[in-house]
C-alpha cells in the first residue's frame, strides 16, 4: 500500500516532469550541440552552406568578443546599483505593512501589487511615454520646478530604466519578504517592548534579521532577472538608437546575432555562456550571503 501510495504521489509530478525535459532540458541541449558547429558558406557566398564542426571555437570568439564582455560588465555594475535600491525600498514597505493591521494591510499589498501585475513590455511603454519629452507629463513637469531633464539622455539612460525596474519589481519583493515576515513570532514583539525597545529597534534586531533568507532569495531573482534583461532596453532603443546600441546587453547582442546576423551557432555559445556567468554570479551571491548569515 505504502509502495502503491509513492507511486500515485509521484504520478502527480509528471506534468512538471514532462514541461521540464521539454522546456528546459532539451532546449538547453540544442543549444549546447549548435554551439558546437559553425555555418561557413562556399564559392564567396555564392555557393551552399556548409556546417562544420569547430568544438569550442564559438566559445573562444565569445569570451574574446569585447561587445559581449562589455555589455555583461555594463549590466553587472547597473544591477551593484539597482538591485540593492529595489530590495532596500521592498523591505521598507514590508516593515511598514507589518505595522499596520491585517486589513489595512492587504488594502494596502493590493495596490503596490499592480505594477507587479502589468506585463513587462507594457510597463515598459507606459513609462517610455511618461518620459517622452512631446507627449510625456514628466517633462512638464521638470520645467515647472526648473529641471531641464532628458530621460533619454545618455546621462539619464540607466536611471531612466532603473526607475522602471524598481516601480514594475517592489510589489514582487514586497510579498516575499513581506511574507517572510508574518513567520516571526509575535511573542519576540511584546517582549521587546517590554524591555522598552522602539518599533526601529524591533525592526533593526528582530524583524529584518529573520527575513534574511526571503532577502537572499529576492536578491538572487533579481541578478538572474537583470542579467537577462531585454525589453527595457529594446524599446529605449527605439526612441534613441544613438544612446541605446544593439550590444547594449547580453541578451541585446544574442537576439541581433540569432535574428538580424542569421548567426545561430554563435548566439548558441553566447546564450551558454551568459546561462554559466548567470550560475556562477548566483553562486558568488548565495555563498558571500550564506558567511554573512553564519
Amino acid at each position: 500500500m505504502i509502495r502503491s501510495m509513492r507511486w500515485k504521489g509521484a504520478a502527480f509530478t509528471v506534468p512538471f516532469q514532462l514541461g521540464f525535459v521539454f522546456l528546459y532540458l532539451l532546449p538547453i541541449g540544442y543549444a549546447v550541440h549548435e554551439s558546437l558547429f559553425t555555418e561557413k558558406q562556399s564559392g564567396l557566398g555564392l555557393g551552399g552552406a556548409t556546417t562544420e564542426f569547430v568544438g569550442l571555437d564559438n566559445y573562444t570568439q565569445g569570451l574574446s568578443d569585447s561587445a559581449f564582455m562589455t555589455s555583461i560588465l555594463r549590466v553587472v555594475l547597473f544591477a551593484c546599483v539597482q538591485i540593492p535600491v529595489m530590495l532596500l525600498i521592498s523591505l521598507l514597505l514590508a516593515l511598514f505593512l507589518d505595522a499596520l493591521t491585517s486589513r489595512v494591510a492587504s488594502r494596502f499589498r493590493i495596490v503596490l501589487l499592480v505594477p507587479y501585475m502589468i506585463p513587462g513590455v507594457v510597463a515598459a511603454i507606459v513609462w517610455v511615454n511618461l518620459y517622452s519629452p512631446d507627449v510625456g507629463p514628466l517633462t512638464a513637469i521638470g520645467k515647472g520646478l526648473g529641471l531641464d531633464w532628458n530621460f533619454f539622455a545618455p546621462s539619464m539612460v540607466w536611471p531612466s530604466i532603473g526607475n522602471l525596474l524598481t516601480w514594475h519589481g517592489i510589489g514582487y519583493n514586497m510579498v516575499i519578504i513581506y511574507s517572510a515576515l508574518q513567520g516571526v513570532p509575535r511573542e519576540l514583539f511584546e517582549a521587546a517592548r517590554l524591555d522598552g525597545a522602539s518599533e526601529l529597534r524591533i525592526a533593526r534586531s528582530i524583524k529584518i534579521p529573520f527575513v534574511r533568507g526571503a532577502l537572499v532569495l529576492t536578491g538572487l531573482l533579481s541578478i538572474i532577472q537583470m542579467l537577462q534583461i531585454f525589453n527595457e532596453p529594446a524599446l529605449f532603443r527605439n526612441i534613441t538608437p544613438q544612446t541605446v546600441s544593439d550590444s547594449f546587453t547580453p541578451i541585446m547582442i544574442i537576439y541581433n546575432q540569432a535574428f538580424n546576423a542569421g548567426n545561430y551557432n554563435y548566439a548558441a555559445a553566447l546564450s551558454v555562456l551568459l546561462a554559466l556567468i548567470l550560475g556562477i554570479a548566483s553562486l558568488l551571491f548565495y555563498r558571500l550571503t550564506s558567511k554573512e548569515a553564519d
